[in-house]
Parts: structure tokens; sequence; C-alpha cells
């Protein structure tokens, strides 16, 4: 196809696919599409692990790697022993998040023993070796998925000749990564699943392509986007391709739990909630009595990233596990992130179908298109 995006990364078709799982970072590429690995949740030799298989197994197609170095957090490379992350966390938020899993029948006792300090969000020293691991291997691009990429990684993808993307969810966030040196903008309306802002993805493309136009920097459109006619709708509106996560997150290879990726498929498009609950700054997850529980007015005000991730993270880690095994209480609360396209994702395919069938829709939205101008 004819795209920036094809241009930039190499690739054949501009399908960009987020996802925690390597498999599907294979496969997706392998496909003719770029996978993206997130990788948050890894440290420097987790991930340096993770890179090493992909490398082994996508036969030199082009990936890429996604980290979440925020622009700010309440914790900071002074402040993030295990014991003083622990003293930030008010008793009250463990004890409201541990009354919602007793109501549902499950032992509370221990929850929060063992709980890393850290989350996937990394502060400036933590993103510098994390960066350092990325940029070792052969990587086509390099993300970030919330707010200005840390200056390090930006100077490193001009060293390497590595694109640098940024996510963003208003149009004046747009004009501060363009302002920063981006490569590509990812603009994702809050149909998204995670970390999202407050403006449709109809609108917000558009938007910003009209926006930042004269500075040449190609956007890919985000947010809900499942299906191959939604991509051509969104380069009609300007983009140059596509970023998609939650169709990946049930597909076969994908790690997502079966019991969560059961709800995906039985999920229609008004079965999220965006809220500051999970992470303590907005994004979409499935609603379940969890996220309701979050959302009433008994509820503690969600603390600042990323401390109110080790309000919740726990908790759903044991309501997860407990569901698999059958527990009733525990199936009922699981929730996991995911966008409003979940609507449009009906069964479990393997990435290979899924991609091909995007690409046909694709073609097929295209020739609808053709098909109403005049001959």
């Amino acid at each position: 196809m004819k795209s920036p995006i094809c241009d930039l990364l190499g690739i054949e078709f501009p399908l960009v696919a987020f996802t925690h799982c390597r498999d599907v970072v294979v496969e997706v590429s392998k496909a003719g599409g770029f996978g993206v690995l997130g990788a948050a949740g890894y440290n420097a030799e987790t991930l340096e692990i993770e890179l090493n298989w992909i490398d082994e197994h996508i036969n030199g197609m082009p990936y890429g790697v996604d980290l979440i170095a925020p622009t700010s957090m309440a914790v900071t490379d002074d402040n993030n022993s295990a014991e003083e992350v622990a003293a930030m966390v008010p008793a009250e938020h463990r004890q409201f998040a541990a009354n919602i899993l007793a109501r549902h029948n499950i032992d509370t006792a221990g929850i929060y023993d063992n709980q890393r300090s850290g989350s996937g969000f990394l502060t400036s020293n933590k993103a510098a070796n994390i960066i350092d691991v990325a940029f070792s291997h052969p990587i086509k691009l390099i993300a970030n998925a919330l707010g200005v990429p840390p200056r390090y990684m930006l100077q490193m993808g001009k060293e390497r000749g590595v694109a640098v993307a940024a996510l963003v969810g208003a149009k004046e966030h747009a004009a501060k990564q363009v302002e920063a040196g981006v490569d590509v903008l990812v603009v994702a309306g809050t149909e998204a699943g995670g970390h999202c802002g407050e403006v449709s993805t109809m609108v917000l493309v558009p938007e910003v392509c009209q926006y930042v136009a004269a500075s040449g920097v190609p956007v890919l459109a985000a947010g809900g986007i499942i299906k191959g006619r939604q991509m051509a709708a969104a380069m009609a509106m300007g983009a140059a391709g596509v970023w998609t996560g939650s169709m990946w997150l049930t597909t076969a290879e994908a790690e997502t739990s079966p019991v969560i990726k059961e709800k995906y498929v039985q999920a229609s498009s008004r079965q999220t909630v965006r809220s500051r609950a999970r992470t303590g700054k907005y994004s979409r997850q499935l609603r379940s009595p969890w996220t309701d529980a979050w959302e009433s007015e008994e509820a503690p005000e969600p603390l600042p990233m990323p401390l109110q991730s080790m309000v919740s993270e726990s908790p759903l880690a044991k309501v997860t596990k407990l569901a698999e095994g059958g527990h009733e209480g525990a199936k009922q609360l699981a929730t996991s992130f995911v966008g409003q396209g979940v609507g449009l994702i009906d069964s479990i395919q393997d990435t290979r179908t899924v991609v091909r069938e995007f690409m046909e829709d694709y073609l097929e939205a295209i020739e609808r298109m053709n098909a109403t101008l005049s001959e």
C-alpha cells in the first residue's frame, strides 16, 4: 500500500498491532502488518528475553516496542523503594478493594503481601535502562504511551534511525509531541482500551491531522478500531494507518486469561467504562462489579499514578486466577483493559486470520467508496 507509515516502517499494510504477547507481535509482522510489544511490566532482564525470542522467530520482519514513561508521576527515582511507595498508599484504599472481594466470597488474606513497589510505569532511570535494551535489538519503532517521550528516547531514535511514536488524546497534546520531535503520532479516541482521553476517534483524528498537516508527521488512528472498514474511514480522515490493541486480546495466541477472553467475546460496546480507578489516570476497561464499586459514591478518590495500580493490580490478579479455577464470585468481578470496539469481536481466531480478514474488509470498504463516484 501507499502510506507514509509503510515507507517509514518497511511494511506492506499500515496495520500496527499493540500487544503484550510476543507470539502476536511475530504473527502480525509476518502477515504484513507491524507488531508492537507492550513492554509495561518488564524489567531490563525480562525484556531482553522477550526481544531475543522475537528476533529468533520473526524472520527479519520489522517490529516495535511500546513503553509507559509518564511525563509526571507520584513516584520518582528518589522515592521508589518498596517501603516508600507502600507508605504512600492509604489503608482506606486497600481496605475498600478488599471489601469488594470479600462481598464476592473471596478470601482477602495476604492480597498485598510481596507486592512489587514498581509497576509498568517507568521513572527516569528505569526508563533509560529499558530504552537501552530496546535499542539493542533491530526495532523499527519505539513508542511512549503517556506524555512526551523521554529526551533520551528521542535522541536514541535519531541516532539509530528508529521512529519514535507517542500516543495522544487531544489536539494540544499533539502540538507538544510535534514540538518535541516525535516521528509518528498515535491519535487515540476515547473508544480506546487502556489509557484514553475524552474525544471520539471520529472527531479527534481529523482534528489532529488538520492541525499537524504542515509538520509532515504521519498519524496513526486509534480507538475502537477492529475492522478494516474503520481503517478506510480513518485514512479518509487523513490518517496514514491505524494503531490497534483490543482486537488482539481475543486471538488464539494471546496470553489473555481464557475467562477474560470469553467475557470480551460476549460483551457489547456499552459494557466498558472509562475510569481512573485502575491506574490513577483515565483508562477504559471491561465493566464488572469491581469497576461499578469504584464508581460508586462510597469509593475513595483514586490515587495518582502509579499508586492506584498498587491498590488495584494485586486484588485483580487474584480475581483472575480464581476465576480461571471456576470461582463464581471471581468470574463476576473479572475485568481487564479493552476498548469499545469489543462489541465488534464475536469469536476467538488465530492472529493470521484476524490480519487477513482485516485486510479483506479494508479492500471491500475501498470498493464501496469507489462505487460512490460517478463514471
